[in-house]
């Protein structure tokens, strides 16, 4: 059973903020080159995330994507399923997300939801969890010997900082559009979602599609040690690039840019 991580208000765990993005900024230039790797060798990989409400799942994959390309890093974080999504398989939603070669997909929740929400939240019966737990690990080995690269994080937070991020997103007009009553209902259910997860990891964290635990209880390392991981876990080379030049603007006369933009609507410099 996993154990909850030490608070993140502990001052032995906080990292300065000049700290965390200089070493951000030192992921983000290897996560470039892996991108030019995947886009070179046409990789396929598949990135899960996953973790109770208010773990830091956002957060992270923000930090993992904002220095990349989204035509090769695609974020995909689906809706609750229509009527007819759920007479489907629990997976076949997902496999049309699923990544073509140069493509990194990161699941912003992923199948696991049968696990995890439908399970606790009485969305999905007993039956139709242990089918879930038998099958997933077949399904992945399938994913995997199609040749994509399946890689599978859980942010672990611990009850005390759920319980404050939650708070401050009750408190700041900024952070409350995050707040669902779904939220407050996985917030009642903690123990539940517990003993869901274990369930889960007993049954799907295999030797082929293992799980990753990430402590998430400070943001920044969180975010650090996670995107290091990923890097750690595919191997990417230097890619061959042509030397680039700025080629010369082509002579088109004496047209006045300045002068044809008079009498449009130029937003006023506020700032």
């Amino acid at each position: 059973m996993v154990e909850n991580a030490k608070a993140a208000g502990e001052e032995s765990d906080k990292l300065k903020k000049k700290d965390y993005e200089r070493d951000l900024r030192k992921l983000q230039v290897e996560l470039c080159r892996l991108q030019e790797w995947v886009k070179y060798k046409g990789l396929r990989v598949i990135i899960a995330f996953e973790g109770r409400d208010a773990a830091g799942k956002g957060g992270t994959i923000k930090a993992l994507t904002e220095r990349v390309s989204p035509r090769v890093f695609r974020v995909v974080a689906l809706p609750a399923p229509s009527e007819r999504e759920k007479t489907q398989l629990f997976i076949q939603r997902y496999i049309q997300q699923f990544p073509a070669a140069g493509e990194v997909v990161i699941l912003d929740r992923s199948w696991y939801n049968r696990a995890g929400v439908e399970f606790v939240m009485g969305f999905c019966s007993q039956a139709e969890l242990e089918r879930f737990l038998n099958l997933c690990p077949l399904v992945e080995k399938w994913i995997i010997d199609a040749g994509i690269i399946l890689i599978k994080i859980w942010l672990e937070v611990g009850k005390e900082e759920q319980e404050r991020r939650f708070l401050a997103r009750i408190h700041d007009p900024l952070r409350q559009w995050k707040l669902s009553p779904m939220d407050l209902e996985s917030y009642r259910h903690w123990y539940d979602y517990s003993h869901a997860r274990d369930l889960m990891l007993e049954a799907t964290d295999s030797k082929h599609a293992p799980w990753y635990i990430v402590r998430s209880d400070n943001k920044r390392r969180a975010r650090l040690n996670c995107i290091a991981h990923i890097l750690s876990l595919i191997s990417y080379g230097k890619t061959p690039r042509p030397t680039i030049k700025l080629p010369k603007r082509l002579n088109r006369g004496r047209y006045d840019d300045a002068a044809s933009l008079k009498g449009r609507h130029i937003v006023p410099e506020l700032y």
